[in-house]
């Protein structure tokens, strides 16, 4: 058996492994399917990146974040390990060169988005590859039980049957005892074989306020609680409008959603990231492979869909292992109404789904038996203005339609930059009114890439900005520079909603949503909303015993340090203190005065709580002390000095 631990000190640094790491690259590393249940921040990546640097031939590793895609791809490079990455948005020339890298060039990781896995060019190269591994991140996303059901996971399957003998490793944090059967299902397992570790986190102190002025116990937090928080709100709106609210009051802040462009959003989550501001209020579109160790509070401002969603959201917080909080602000009946509004707008009549699904034809004026294959760009906006929709709705009716095989919805696909000069070459070397760095930038352009007279071109900002000397931002302003001056076609790199047809356009009246898309979904949906619901109402049990509990954890004690454990426990010093305050006045009568240096011998009790029992009585003024003795207020007098 190779020796792991070398491996994990050559290249990370570490002696030995943390939790259950060891028990899955070993289980792995033996040729066995293994799905791993691992907290955020329970160092995931390290159990599918020491066992492949330990095997001959690359391994797949399939995640849908291609942020975090990205920075593991380059932190492999910083190791020096050959790494790759295969996303949506990337060209073909790109594609088919990072393919061929892949065949020939001795990488030993190709990350891939799960979109990609169904691509004819990728499966026609990938036979000519040496996989040693398959690693499947969120893996929670394959199951249709789940939260978060991503039907391109499916397509993992089918890759594992071109793969025959090759073992797959699946990862999540987030996983109820039924989801975890579903995973292994899902993915072919050859027999089940489950590693957990204890998703309890010790360091994060869960509370929930009830309370109908949410803004203003918000602000009270964020005063009382320093460095850096997240704020999770439900809609775009009200990210942008707390934002507002928490600036006016002093409180740095930006505010995250997927409808900002994409550049925009990769800046703000940099400059949160770099402490530059101290609060993102954000959507749920913000924090899947967000690796930020030293946030120290994350507030739930609206409650979540699903308990799943909001332990991976509050699970943010603390990731360095020190104190940190999750806060739930719970207003019982405005939430409550809320949560049950979203769910019903998640799964909208059928009558509904098949109208959309009409409209969308007329939209991309689609003939009846076309469409198979097609890729089409779609603006939600749009669409919704045209046919009247609420745009809510709409993608919910999408993601049915996506579930039940008629089309697949895209709703974030990333797609690069492109520039495709507008004057002929002649007309642009003959140009001199263009400013010392644009004029450079033009220089590098045409330096750096090929047809850009001809078409659109794909290319990237970072790797302009790294030839021309130039800083990003000088790069991205001459771009909009002679954008506008009419000498190029310039489309920044965006995040745009895209439909592929996995079929044919049929007409409306035959489309069947299966009770395994629609009813038992809806059903599934309805448990976990009015699991969160419970669990906001619960004021008796401990909150991190709740959230254990749902995920199958039953024998956990109590955390000591939630708003319910802290109750409790003010409660019972509360009834200790009652008690020996009532034996405290038995004993008057059989003295006038008490000694206090023997009280606590003589009932058998903590200091504390008779110092406790002591106070209590001294408040509500039916005891007097002085000089290390005790008496009842009637009796003072024996305290007064004999010239009185």
């Amino acid at each position: 058996m190779p020796d792991y631990r070398d491996i994990l000190k050559q290249y990370w640094g570490y002696d030995g492994f943390r939790g259950i790491q060891q028990d899955i690259i070993e289980s792995i590393g033996q040729g066995k399917d293994t799905l791993g249940l691992m907290p955020t921040g329970g160092g995931k990546s390290v159990t599918f990146q020491v066992p492949a640097l330990a095997r001959e031939g690359m391994c797949l590793v399939v995640t849908p974040l291609i942020a975090l895609m990205k920075d593991q791809v380059q932190n492999l490079r910083k190791r020096g390990i050959r790494a790759l990455a295969l996303y949506s948005g990337m060209s073909r020339e790109e594609i088919v060169t990072t393919l061929e890298n892949c065949i020939f060039g001795g990488y030993k990781f190709l990350y891939i988005s799960p979109e990609r896995l169904a691509t004819d060019i990728f499966r026609v190269k990938l036979r000519k590859m040496h996989i040693s591994m398959i690693a499947v991140d969120e893996s929670h996303c394959i199951s249709q039980w789940g939260y978060d059901f991503r039907p391109a996971y499916l397509k993992i399957a089918e890759v594992r049957e071109m793969l025959p003998g090759v073992p797959v490793l699946a990862l999540t944090a987030t996983a109820t005892p039924e989801v975890v059967d579903d995973i292994q299902k899902r993915l072919g397992f050859r027999e089940p074989n489950v590693f957990r570790m204890s998703f309890r986190r010790d360091n994060l102190v869960y509370v929930v306020r009830h309370t109908t002025e949410k803004i203003n116990e918000l602000v009270r937090i964020l005063n009382r609680v320093e460095g850096s928080a997240i704020v999770y709100v439900r809609s775009r709106m009200r990210a942008e409008e707390v934002c507002e609210l928490l600036n006016q009051k002093e409180i740095s802040a930006l505010f995250y959603h997927a409808g900002l462009d994409g550049a925009v959003r990769d800046l703000r989550q940099r400059q949160w990231q770099g402490d530059e501001c101290r609060v993102i209020v954000a959507t749920n579109a913000f924090g899947m492979g967000i690796d930020k160790p030293d946030v120290r509070l994350v507030v739930h401002l609206d409650l979540p869909d699903s308990i799943e969603a909001y332990f991976q959201e509050a699970g943010r917080a603390g990731r360095d292992g020190k104190k940190a909080y999750a806060v739930m602000l719970h207003d019982a009946s405005a939430d409550r109404g809320s949560l049950l509004r979203s769910l019903a707008s998640s799964f909208p009549d059928k009558s509904f789904v098949k109208e959309v699904y009409e409209h969308l034809q007329y939209y991309f004026q689609m003939a009846m038996g076309d469409g198979r294959g097609c890729v089409k760009k779609f603006d939600l906006t749009d669409f919704c203005v045209k046919f009247r929709h609420y745009p809510v709705a709409v993608e919910s009716a999408l993601r049915l339609l996506t579930m039940a095989g008629y089309l697949e919805y895209m709703d974030e696909v990333e797609t690069a930059s492109r520039l495709h000069f507008t004057l002929r070459r002649d007309e642009l070397y003959r140009l001199h009114t263009l400013d010392d760095k644009t004029e450079l930038l033009v220089r590098t352009l045409l330096r750096t890439y090929t047809g850009l007279f001809s078409d659109d071109v794909f290319i990237s900002e970072d790797l302009l900005a790294v030839r021309s000397g130039l800083p990003r931002k000088d790069v991205y302003g001459s771009l909009i520079r002679i954008s506008r001056l009419g000498i190029a076609r310039y489309i920044p790199h965006q995040c745009a909603p895209y439909i592929i047809y996995t079929r044919e356009r049929i007409d409306a009246s035959r489309i069947q949503l299966p009770p395994s898309v629609y009813e038992e979904r809806k059903v599934r949906s309805e448990r976990r909303v009015l699991s969160m619901l419970d669990y906001v109402g619960n004021d008796t049990a401990c909150r991190s015993r709740q959230l254990l509990a749902y995920f199958g954890e039953t024998e956990s004690a109590d955390c000591g340090q939630c708003d319910v454990c802290l109750t409790r426990k003010r409660s019972q010093k509360s009834d200790k203190a009652s008690d020996v305050a009532s034996r405290i006045l038995s004993l008057f009568s059989e003295k006038d005065v008490l000694e206090l240096k023997d009280l606590a011998t003589c009932l058998q009790a903590e200091s504390a709580a008779v110092s406790a029992a002591l106070n209590r009585l001294a408040d509500e003024k039916r005891i007097v002390m002085k000089d290390g003795q005790v008496c009842l207020s009637e009796n003072k007098t024996l305290f007064l000095p004999e010239n009185q």
